[in-house]
């Protein structure tokens, strides 16, 4: 009697590299359970991924610089409830005290409404030119 003999491999390919890519399949289809090695490889591996892709891979993620007003205008508040501006000197043209009043309103009421400005001093810097503005306000 006569055996044939059947082969359940590729002619020309050789068995480790069919297990090799068995596993690759395994990995990107997610076949393993929990618990195995193969299993804790994966989970590695993308661990491995998130933790260190940042230093390698630029994503441009960068926070955004925070515009302040076009005018550069801070406010905060005084003990006695006042508001306090700090307005920028390029902002204002120089002037008498009028003219200087009138600009720096201009200014401050777009952001908290209708004020009258209490006081206001310049803020020099060490040469002497005006930086800023320190305006105090009422609301009307």
């Amino acid at each position: 009697m006569q055996r044939a003999e059947v082969t359940t491999t590729a002619p020309g390919a050789p068995l480790p590299m069919n297990s090799i890519w068995r596993t690759i399949r395994g990995y990107i289809l997610w076949q393993y359970e929990r618990g195995t090695l193969h299993y804790d490889i994966m989970v590695t591996l993308i661990l491995i991924f998130i933790f260190f892709s940042p230093r390698v891979i630029d994503f441009n993620d960068k926070p955004i610089a925070r515009n302040p007003h076009p005018t550069d205008v801070v406010v905060t508040t005084d003990a006695q409830g006042n508001l306090l501006y700090q307005v920028e000197a390029s902002a204002i043209s120089p002037g008498d005290d009028h003219s200087v009043r009138e600009q720096l309103r201009r200014i401050i009421e777009p952001i908290s409404g209708a004020v009258a400005i209490v006081s206001y001093e310049p803020v020099s810097d060490r040469k002497g030119q005006v930086q800023s503005y320190k305006v105090v306000v009422k609301r009307e």
